[in-house]
């Protein structure tokens, strides 16, 4: 059974920086996509930034040069480093994961059907 520990969060001014991370556990092979996703309250969840299979990442347009997304492969941790945050970054942030084949970064971030997700970590910048 795959399961996904988030951590990091907080509160910061907008302007700083906070790191999430993510340790998976379970998988028995390396094919899986991992993905960032957010929501805020009364919106929709987004995908915020994904990485494939490949180690290939992708982001939302609202956060590209913003936040960056890496993965510890030895250690099956995900991780997301988020730097000039904004008041509009504040939501609960959530990583998602599964098998996913070829399927390309790109498409993993905008998927939403994903078999395993962690249970959230709060992100809160203020102005």
């Amino acid at each position: 059974q795959v399961q996904l520990v988030e951590s990091g969060g907080g509160s910061v001014q907008a302007g700083g920086s906070l790191s999430l991370s993510c340790a998976a556990s379970g998988y028995t092979s390396s094919s899986y996509c991992m993905v960032w996703f957010r929501q805020a309250p009364g919106k929709e969840r987004e995908g915020v930034a994904a990485i494939d299979s490949d180690g290939i990442s992708a982001y939302a347009d609202s956060v590209k040069g913003r936040f960056t997304i890496s993965k510890d492969n030895a250690e099956n941790t995900l991780y997301l480093q988020m730097n000039s945050l904004k008041p509009e970054d504040t939501a609960m942030y959530y990583c998602a994961s599964d098998y996913c084949g070829r399927m390309t970064a790109i498409e993993a971030l905008v998927t939403l059907g994903w078999g395993y997700w962690g249970q959230g970590t709060q992100v809160t910048v203020s102005s």
